[in-house]
């Protein structure tokens, strides 16, 4: 008799997934168009899947949905749950409508968003998790046109660029009820703030282009604990905490100053002539702030499952620039749950997880001395696919939409208010699959 170890549906999927996203990071492309993202390192994206972003982004005490081990990178302590291999792969897109005063403006953007892969080495021996995910991003733009002596000009300001982080983790339970796990994270990218100043209606005059561009790298380690208890025949209630280490990661700043052409083409702009300046400065490192998450979900079986998550992250000592505005301290809540209406039944729509949650954040951006404070509705869908493999593997597309706010028109604030969309893949496999042969 022969042993035969085959692999699943998984490898097709897993290998274009991971050229997509490997595209996607080294292009560095930005789905943020807030203002706010030129603070600290831009927009942070949160270790979130869509089926938790639907439910508010509790995450801390997230465990298992519909009966099932989920996928949860913000706590690595889930990892110990798994059973079966895990692919998580997803899109994701906004819409952004910025309001300064009475003039708005909007924007719409998508990108290829996340791919990670859980594995289960076994009830005793855990599970370990890797994969690839955005970690922040910048994206903003600001003009402002001139006359000075009868002379037009115009200042631009606009930022671009984002982090990527690939990690790999591992979690474990060592007693019952009780898990632990560690995320170690390589964090990749740069970032880019440039400012210009053009004469559109002279040809004549020389514009002029400053560029200072961040290159980040560095390992971030996060980590993370869970204890599940059965509260009777049919509850089940998990609590969490989850945290990161004093991580430390280097920033290589280079500062470049050029003269740029005008031209009468409106598709060509900004001809580089020369380079007047140019400085690349020593590696520095800089501290990431310590993060403070807690959590519970409370659920039944395959029906129902509620949740809240609080989040602190001080940040009032972080600067990567010299003079930059500081930033202050991030305080967090979210509330959110899921619901099938009927697991037994053989009619689709009751079968489907259907998610609702609300989170508010009061970010560390302090601007014209004034909080800007963050809030969302979100909603969501869990869509079963059918059972594939003979029963061995179960995928889901789980879609979230998270309808927010942030900042205001007071105190000559930008209001930016946001439509985000994240679109995931889940497959549930028994990835090695042990047959016998006669």
């Amino acid at each position: 008799m022969h042993k035969i170890f085959t692999l699943g549906p998984l490898t097709l999927l897993l290998g274009i997934g991971f050229v997509m996203l490997t595209q996607h990071a080294n292009a560095q492309k930005t789905t943020s168009h807030s203002p706010y993202s030129q603070f600290g390192l831009g927009q942070m994206r949160e270790d979130l899947l869509p089926q938790s972003r639907s439910m508010g982004g509790i995450s801390t005490g997230l465990r298992y949905q519909s009966g099932l081990a989920t996928f949860n990178p913000a706590n690595p302590a889930s990892y110990s749950a798994f059973n079966r291999t895990i692919l998580e792969a997803g899109l994701y897109g906004n819409i952004t409508q910025l309001g300064k005063g009475s003039a708005l403006n909007n924007t719409a953007d998508f990108a290829f968003s996340h791919l990670a892969i859980g594995v289960p080495l076994g009830p005793k021996v855990g599970g370990i998790a890797f994969g690839l995910m955005p970690f922040s991003d910048v994206g903003y733009n600001s003009s402002q046109n001139v006359t000075l002596d009868a002379i037009q000009y115009s200042k631009t300001s606009n930022g671009e660029g984002g982090l990527n982080k690939a990690f790999f983790g591992y979690g474990i339970s060592p007693i019952k009820g009780l898990s632990i796990g560690a995320n170690a994270g390589l964090l990749f990218g740069s970032l880019s703030d440039i400012s210009s100043i053009t004469f559109p209606y002279s040809l004549e005059a020389y514009n002029t282009r400053y560029e200072e561009s961040r290159l980040i790298r560095g390992l971030a380690v996060d980590y993370g604990t869970q204890y599940s208890s059965s509260l009777g025949n049919k509850l089940h209630l998990t609590v969490g905490y989850s945290g990161s280490l004093n991580n430390v990661v280097s920033n290589r700043t280079t500062i470049t100053v050029s003269r740029t052409e005008a031209s009468l083409d409106p598709d060509i702009q900004n001809i580089p002539l020369d380079t007047a300046f140019f400085k690349e400065y020593p590696s520095r490192d800089i501290n990431l702030p310590l993060k403070h998450n807690v959590g519970f979900t409370l659920s039944k079986g395959y029906n129902w499952m509620v949740g809240a998550d609080f989040k602190y992250t001080d940040w009032s000592n972080f600067q990567t620039r010299e003079g930059e505005p500081a930033l202050g301290k991030n305080y967090g809540f979210a509330v959110g749950g899921q619901f099938k209406p009927d697991v037994t039944s053989f009619r689709y729509w009751n079968i489907v997880d259907y998610r609702l949650g609300f989170r508010y954040n009061q970010t560390p951006v302090r601007f014209n001395n004034h909080n800007i404070n963050d809030m969302a509705i979100t909603v969501g869908l869990g869509l079963p696919l059918p059972e594939t493999n003979f029963g061995r593997t179960f995928s889901r597309i789980n879609i979230s939409a998270e309808f927010g706010q942030q900042g205001t028109l007071n105190h000559n604030l930008v209001r930016e208010r946001y439509i985000n969309i994240n679109l995931g893949f889940t497959i549930n496999d028994s990835w090695f699959i042990r047959r016998s042969l006669d």
